[in-house]
């Protein structure tokens, strides 16, 4: 269970590597990438960012290539925009969840429901 400041520091995290991605990280693997969300450990030493990226599945490995490279870059701004002692280490992680979710909606279309027979649920009107 996280602290409320643990909480804040991972949003904080979060929005502030969303903007360097966005707008300041040159590389062109990065396009599309998005930070699905933050968890940070009790001591605040290290975040765990989840990605995703708008081009799918097929390019997460490139993807998380490129945020190996620009590591480094990524937590020097985050330390320059985040108040803490120790900025923490940051490790990269693929988002499953939207696999996951796509995943329960095929298996859901996938299902063959009857209709409702409405005419067993009506009460018999001719008895009345």
């Amino acid at each position: 269970m996280q602290t409320k400041r643990q909480r804040r520091v991972a949003e904080q995290i979060q929005e502030i590597l969303s903007e360097l991605i966005q707008f300041e990280a040159d590389d062109p693997r990065l396009d599309g990438v998005t930070i699905m969300d933050v968890e940070i450990d009790r001591e605040l030493m290290y975040a765990t960012v989840y990605v995703n990226a708008l081009r799918g599945e097929e390019v997460r490995e490139e993807v998380m290539t490129a945020l190996s490279a620009a590591q480094g870059f990524l937590r020097s701004e985050l330390g320059k925009r985040v108040r803490l002692q120790h900025t923490p280490e940051l490790r990269f992680k693929w988002d499953e969840s939207l696999s996951y979710a796509d995943r329960i909606d095929s298996l859901l279309d996938s299902l063959e429901i009857p209709p409702e027979d409405r005419d067993t649920d009506a009460p018999d009107k001719s008895a009345e």
